[in-house]
């Protein structure tokens, strides 16, 4: 089974994809850190490795939890299984 993107903590909101060519409706396998556990999702984007995929709905101004840490908030929605990058994710240090 390949491993398409890594996510540490149950809590989080966005994961890291950890393979080359992931395509929009390609059904992609994340494991779960935490848990030990592997978790299925949709991409719904075409997403390069090292980039980020909503594992759930996110609303514009929400959290963005990466790593079981806040890395900014949501500039505009981004909805399951999107692209989650610097487009659409901002610091919440400026």
């Amino acid at each position: 089974m390949t491993t398409h993107f890594l996510v540490h903590e149950t809590t989080d909101t966005v994961g890291v994809i950890t393979v080359e060519g992931v395509e929009a409706g390609q059904e992609l396998t994340g494991w779960l850190m935490d848990t030990d556990g592997t978790i299925t999702i949709v991409a719904r984007d075409p997403i390069p490795l090292g980039h980020k995929i909503a594992l759930v709905d996110i609303k514009e101004g929400d959290t963005i939890l990466k790593y079981g840490h806040d890395i900014g908030r949501a500039v505009a929605a981004i909805g399951k299984g999107h692209h989650a990058h610097v487009h659409n994710i901002k610091t919440k240090r400026w």
